[in-house]
């Protein structure tokens, strides 16, 4: 009888309401004060993720090992910049789809379009997201960054 290995690689989609500045200095550098944290906590955990920041909500996809995701998870959950953090999915993967440590997109008029596409802002408003449209959203946005350092393609 052959017996399968499950995959200890999961991703997970969660979003909260963000609490941040209503200044938008302010705002940029408690986003970059997330960022500088968690690339290097992430980069330690071995966990690869995208942060999207769209009209006061956090929308992320964390991928790695279940435990480190797990405790990268609680952490966020506990931190006072989260409000009302709901998980959208949890599943195992095959393989990353992110490339780095942590990414994170602000929505910007250079890349609106993706977001409109996207239509999350009712979706997240009435707290049901589809992980689908997150995912969706997210692998564009991250293929318009890439594209825009002149990077075609991923070998992940």
């Amino acid at each position: 009888m052959r017996t399968s290995k499950r995959s200890s690689l999961i991703h997970l989609i969660y979003f909260s309401r963000a609490q941040l500045s209503a200044e938008p200095r302010e705002r940029a550098r408690q986003v970059n004060d997330i960022a500088r944290h968690a690339q290097k906590k992430n980069e330690f955990s071995v966990i690869t993720s995208i942060l999207i920041v769209d009209q006061g909500y956090f929308i992320q996809i964390l991928e790695g090992e279940r435990m480190s995701v797990q405790e990268t998870f609680q952490r966020i959950s506990g931190d006072i910049r989260h409000r009302d953090v709901h998980i959208v999915e949890w599943r195992e993967i095959a393989k990353r789809e992110f490339v780095t440590s942590f990414a994170y997109v602000l929505r910007t008029p250079a890349n609106d379009g993706l977001f409109q596409k996207a239509n999350l802002a009712p979706m997240l408003q009435r707290g049901t997201p589809k992980a689908s449209t997150i995912h969706a959203l997210a692998q564009a946005l991250q293929a318009d960054t890439m594209a825009k350092q002149g990077i075609d393609h991923l070998f992940v």
